[in-house]
Order: C-alpha cells, then sequence, then structure tokens
C-alpha cells in the first residue's frame, strides 16, 4: 500500500476546510506533476488516494477534496473517477469550457461534490447550473442567491479566520497557523499539568504505581489515552485496558511519544483545533521521514510539539521549563536552530503545496518526491485512524 513508482513523480501538499466549529470537514490536496508535459496517471493516482480515504463503509473523518494543479491531470482524473467520490476543485476558467462541463455535470449528478474555485466572470454553460455545491473565494460571506455555498481563504491568522466567519462563511479553507509565538505565558489547565507530569515520570522510568496515581488525578485524560491506544493506528491485537497494561504492551518509550500526542491534542478550545489537526499530522509525517529509530522518536515529538506554544498560549522558553524535550527539539522549536529545523520548513511547504517549495525544501534534506510523498500519505492514513 501506499508504494507506487508515481510517488516520485507529483509533489503532494494539503490543508484543511474548516466549519464554524472549527472543526475539520474535508482535506485539500493539491497535486502538482514534477513535469507539466508528462502523461496523466489517473488510475494509479486514485488508487493511491482510496488507500488513504476509502470508500466503503466504516469510520468517517474528514472528506479528501482535489486539487489538480493540471488541466490535463484534471481532466483524466475526471475521466477516471467510478464508485469513489472525492471532492474536486474546479478553476472557474476551466469550468466554462463546454466540452468538460458534460463530463462535471455527469460526475455531480453521480453524487459528486464539484467545488469551483473562484466567480466565472461569464455564466458557466447550462449543464452545470446548480451542480457546483461551493466556490472558493477570498473576503468569502453568506450565500449569494442562486450562487454555491462560499469558501473562504484568509492569511493564516486565527483571527481573519474568524473573520471570515463573522462575516457569513460557512466554510473557510487554510491554515490558521501564522500568529506569533505568544510573549507572555498563561496558567495551564489541569489536565495539561497532569500530562506533562506523566511525561517526565514515564522519561525517569518511574515505578507503575506512581505514574497510574498520577494519572488517576485525570479521569478524563486516562480515557483519551486509552482510547488512542486502542485506535486501528497502533494494530494492537489485544486490547489495552490500563496503565500498566500498556507499559507492559508498549514500553516506556513508545507510550510517552503517544502521551505527547495526548498532550498536544488536549486543549478544549474549538479555536485550537485545527492547531491540534496540524500536529498530529505534522508529527507523523516528520516520524516517517527518517529510519533511524531514535531520529524518528524525536522528530515525531518535534512535530506534534511545533505548534504546543500556540495550543497552550505559553512561549517554547516558558514551556520548556516544564515540558521534558530531547536538545534537537528545543533548539528547533525555540531557537529556529539546529539539525531538526529543516525538516520543520519541509512541514510547511506541504502545507503550502507549492511545488517549487516543496522541491526546495525536500533538496536541502536530500529527500525526492517520492519519500516525501509516501511519508505524507502515511501519515494522513495513521492520522485519520487516530481521528
Amino acid at each position: 500500500m501506499l508504494d507506487s513508482p508515481l510517488l516520485g513523480r507529483v509533489r503532494l501538499g494539503h490543508a484543511p476546510l474548516l466549519d464554524r466549529q472549527r472543526s475539520v470537514v474535508a482535506t485539500r490536496l493539491t497535486v502538482t506533476p514534477e513535469r507539466a508535459d508528462a502523461p496523466p496517471e489517473a488510475v494509479a493516482l486514485l488508487g493511491l488516494l482510496a488507500d488513504v480515504w476509502p470508500a466503503e463503509p466504516g469510520p468517517r473523518g474528514p472528506a479528501l477534496m482535489l486539487n489538480m494543479a493540471s488541466e490535463a491531470w484534471l481532466d483524466a482524473v475526471l475521466g477516471a473517477l467510478d464508485d469513489w467520490r472525492p471532492w474536486l476543485e474546479v478553476p472557474a476558467f476551466l469550468a466554462a469550457d463546454a466540452v468538460r462541463a458534460q463530463a462535471l455535470a455527469a460526475y455531480a449528478d453521480g453524487g459528486g461534490v464539484l467545488v469551483l474555485r473562484g466567480r466565472p466572470v461569464q455564466p458557466l454553460p447550462g449543464a452545470l447550473q446548480g451542480r457546483f455545491q461551493h466556490v472558493i473565494v477570498e473576503q468569502a460571506g453568506a450565500a449569494r442567491p442562486g450562487e454555491p455555498a462560499p469558501i473562504g481563504e484568509f492569511d493564516g491568522t486565527l483571527a481573519a479566520l474568524d473573520a471570515g466567519f463573522q462575516r457569513g462563511a460557512p466554510l473557510m479553507l487554510g491554515w490558521p497557523l501564522a500568529d506569533p509565538e505568544p510573549a507572555t505565558a498563561r496558567p495551564m489547565p489541569s489536565d495539561v499539568q497532569v500530562a506533562i507530569e506523566l511525561m517526565d515520570r514515564l522519561r525517569r522510568e518511574e515505578p507503575l504505581d506512581k505514574l497510574e496515581a498520577v494519572l488517576s488525578k485525570d479521569a478524563t485524560l486516562a480515557f483519551r489515552l486509552l482510547r488512542y491506544l486502542n485506535s486501528p493506528a497502533f494494530g494492537l491485537s489485544v486490547e489495552i485496558s490500563s496503565l500498566r497494561h500498556a507499559l507492559q504492551m508498549l514500553g516506556y518509550q513508545r507510550l510517552g511519544r503517544w502521551l505527547a500526542l495526548l498532550l498536544a491534542s488536549a486543549s478544549k478550545e474549538p479555536a485550537m483545533r485545527p492547531l491540534m489537526y496540524a500536529a498530529t499530522r505534522r508529527g507523523l509525517l516528520l516520524e516517517a521521514l527518517s529510519s533511524d529509530a531514535e531520529m524518528r522518536g524525536e522528530l515525531f515529538i518535534c512535530g506534534i510539539f511545533s505548534l504546543l506554544d500556540r495550543m497552550l498560549r505559553q512561549p517554547f522558553a516558558e514551556l520548556f521549563k516544564s515540558v521534558p524535550v530531547p536538545q534537537r527539539v528545543q533548539q528547533a522549536l525555540q531557537d529556529g536552530s539546529g539539525p531538526f529545523q529543516p525538516y520543520l520548513e519541509l512541514v510547511r511547504a506541504v502545507e503550502g503545496g507549492a511545488a517549487l517549495d516543496l522541491r526546495e525544501a525536500g533538496e536541502r534534506l536530500m529527500l525526492g518526491a517520492s519519500e516525501i510523498n509516501r511519508a505524507l500519505l502515511n501519515a494522513l492514513l495513521v492520522a485519520r485512524q487516530l481521528d
């Protein structure tokens, strides 16, 4: 699974589509061919993506919204789609083509969701009237009469995200990750304090009875930890019923890594949901990029904690006084330096989706498109199993 020569011939980027509750309703996957003149490989691409976003019944996570950065590839994908129906993003100038309009209308009539990128300069062909469910625009507000539901793009700040929803936009597209690191610390919630204490005790490999005593301080935290451990992402053959059982099955180091994931998703504020979504996928992506066991564990922590300052509203310099992290992680997150800093730049390039940025970030780490794309798809797959 997720092993195809095609992974070396495209560049993949992803971004979330957010609703008013700040929940992710769809993942926008941007697909850019490495060579503009390369023949489209739509069947191979759709086969790979169906492994991550399966069509069969089961736990449903965010939908897939395909953004094909090539007219030829868009047409090829449209012709290859059958029973599997991801959302399909179509630039307005391409939707105006009468020949393509028939295929798009048939896709919508078969249950596919069509998303228009930009408002058309001229009316769309009659076959497409009423077929688009959404339209991506800047400064989106409430839907106009007879227009698809707007999806707003914004500058990456939480304030801009909030402003879009206040104008009436039902959905917003993008990463609200551009806010600066907080300058002053705020008090930590009690469940976060418990998670940090447990991480520190795990790092020192304290006896099980002490670890269980710490976890018993917060029943909700204990429940969430066990839910993570029993998720399909772990692939365990038995159900984990207690922290003691988890340690017996996983060991201190592996359990500590997943406690870090729990810490990064501890905020109860709806505004923090996109950041928690991003942090989980960052950690899983960075982990998948290395074959060295120790480095994988540290890269996982680096990605998971990369937005912790914003989620907990404390600067990294203050956070790392109480949150135990490896030196290379602290260098990257607090100082913007060290061997892990290029990995964070690669993560940001993947979130931006620009092929040139992806290529340059990969070259700095001597990683090709195939390695980066495989790691990304694996990360998105595991994250869906954890959601």
